[in-house]
């Protein structure tokens, strides 16, 4: 099963968007669904606002008068979270139980509109976010809703900035155009990605990294790899020491495979066992392949989705392999001349290994480079790209 997270702000189209994936096979929760069921009629969740609020959240029918409420907890911050903590807990609950009845094979789209606002993006193997600009966002609000320009706006300045919401997101899915080319758009994801992951996760298979061909820096590794180590650190929980972008991608304007690196630290060997099923989970399941070292290594795990390639090393933390990781990294990024020289080492492995797709012979070359003996000559083993 694949978790994928869906979220926009007012506006961006969000239905158009799961409306597509639940055409293409696509398990839909959605939140704001959930919200109106929780405190239905008779509902637990609206006995616990009435207790909160009093009778004048309540029409003549028994239902929540919304507009009531909204005129109590709009203007009252307090009151807001006093009411979010009643109504969250019951749609996470509800949620999980419509997670847990699908199919191992589903694909399941949680659309939660305050994913971003609510620091929800760890928690999934991957977030899609319904991107349209500020303004537009207000044109159809007012347009296509009936909403004031007014109204509009403090809605939308109300939720999380553009900028927050593409720090968030694996996948921008951009939505200001015809409905067509949104739709074309969304299968293009569910073809090329959705699909692919959802299989990997399943079968517990990570995706192959290729043939060691050298890119030049990109400058979104570093957003990138800090979007999956909140993931890799929120699936570890407490048994984690802490995540880092390590490896060449980390090291700024230096040429490297498009395959970030990421350490994860643990107390002690024993801690790491924890590990695997949670990591699987997150998209990070073990590579087959490798095994961990007398220096530190205790788990290698690969990302399960076909459009993020990562390697993610559990090394115990304080041990000759951990320490080796971040020094290396840290050398780089401050000595020129460290950094040339390992770019030369890379440009020949690639030259000697770039047809073979197993990056194997080419990783084990590149981990051979000595920049300076005294340093480096008790250089444990790596297992980065």
């Amino acid at each position: 099963m694949l978790r994928t997270g869906l979220t926009g702000g007012i506006g961006a189209g969000k239905s158009t968007v799961a409306r597509r994936l639940v055409e293409r096979g696509a398990v839909l929760v959605d939140s704001d669904l959930l919200a109106r069921e929780v405190v239905a009629a008779g509902s637990e969740g609206l006995a616990a606002i009435v207790a909160a609020f009093g009778d004048r959240v309540l029409r003549a029918d028994g239902e929540l008068d919304r507009p009531a409420l909204a005129s109590i907890v709009f203007a009252d911050a307090d009151a807001r979270r006093e009411l979010d903590g009643i109504v969250h807990p019951l749609v996470r609950a509800r949620s999980d139980e419509l997670v847990a009845a699908a199919t191992p094979d589903a694909i399941v789209v949680q659309d939660v509109p305050l994913l971003v606002e609510g620091g929800m993006a760890a928690a999934f193997p991957l977030v899609v976010v319904v991107g349209v600009d500020a303004e537009e966002r207000i044109r159809r609000l007012v347009s296509v809703r009936g909403m004031a320009e007014q109204d509009a706006r403090a809605r939308v300045a109300a939720q999380a900035s553009d900028e927050r919401r593409r720090a968030a997101a694996d996948v921008w899915l951009d939505n200001s155009g015809a409905e067509e080319d949104t739709r074309r758009r969304v299968d293009a994801l569910w073809d090329g990605r959705l699909v692919g992951f959802e299989e990997n996760l399943r079968l517990g298979r990570p995706v192959p990294d290729g043939p060691p061909r050298l890119v030049d820096a990109d400058p979104d590794w570093a957003e990138q790899a800090r979007r999956l180590a909140e993931r890799i650190g929120y699936a570890a929980g407490g048994h984690g020491r802490g995540v880092e972008h390590v490896g060449a991608t980390a090291v700024p304007g230096l040429p490297a495979r498009d395959v970030l690196d990421l350490q994860l630290a643990v107390e002690t060997r024993s801690d790491a066992g924890a590990l695997g099923d949670r990591l699987a989970a997150a998209g990070f399941p073990a590579d087959p392949a490798a095994a961990g070292d007398g220096a530190g290594t205790v788990s290698v795990h690969r990302s399960a989705d076909p459009g993020r390639p990562a390697v993610v090393v559990v090394r115990v933390h304080g041990s000759p392999a951990w320490q080796h990781a971040l020094g290396t990294r840290d050398r780089l990024r401050a000595d020129p001349r460290a950094r040339d020289g390992y770019t030369e080492r890379r440009r020949r492995a690639a030259a000697l290994y770039g047809a073979d797709p197993d990056a194997r012979r080419y990783t084990a070359h590149t981990a051979a480079w000595r920049d300076d003996p005294d340093e480096w000559s008790a250089r444990p083993g790596s297992h980065g790209s």
